[in-house]
């Protein structure tokens, strides 16, 4: 089996444990979106948090353990979920939306660019928060047809 195969499917699983803890509630995720989105942000990890990373995304149980070949996966997963020729419509969409003042490396911005087609896009989060946060969610609505569906991740 593909390394990233198993260790979606072993996140995924781990992820519905959790969150199906309460079991008097229906629950609806999407175990792609929300580990393609960690991966992203593995792009930007090292040391220690590299690897917890990883393990949450129970990518040490492979040779991919948070290097290049897991994103390069990552990269052909969505290519194949995003095909237009198909009988289903399935699509995703990532950007990045980070702080302004904040001094990105190019070098991840690229890479997210390369393996997930997630553009950085500055927004003044500081000083303008409310017009940030409708941004963001016009650009979520338009992405998703006025669905709504989106996982954000806020590190600080």
């Amino acid at each position: 089996m593909d390394p990233l195969l198993e260790a979606s499917g072993t996140f995924a699983l781990n992820l519905l444990k959790t969150l199906g803890e309460d079991s008097s509630k229906n629950v609806f995720y999407s175990p792609i979106s929300i580990s393609s989105a960690l991966a992203m942000v593995l792009l930007g990890a090292n040391g220690t948090t590299a690897v917890q990373m990883a393990q949450v995304l129970s990518l040490n149980k492979s040779s991919n353990s948070g290097g290049g070949d897991v994103h390069q996966s990552f990269q052909s997963l969505l290519t194949e979920v995003n095909k237009t020729d198909t009988q289903y419509l399935l699509r995703t969409a990532n950007r990045l939306f980070g702080e302004k003042s904040y001094d990105f490396l190019s070098s991840f911005k690229d890479s997210c660019q390369k393996f997930y087609q997630a553009e950085m896009e500055e927004l003044d989060f500081l000083n303008a928060t409310e017009e940030s946060r409708k941004h963001v969610n016009t650009w979520v609505a338009k992405k998703t047809e006025g669905k709504n569906i989106v996982f954000i991740c806020c590190f600080c």
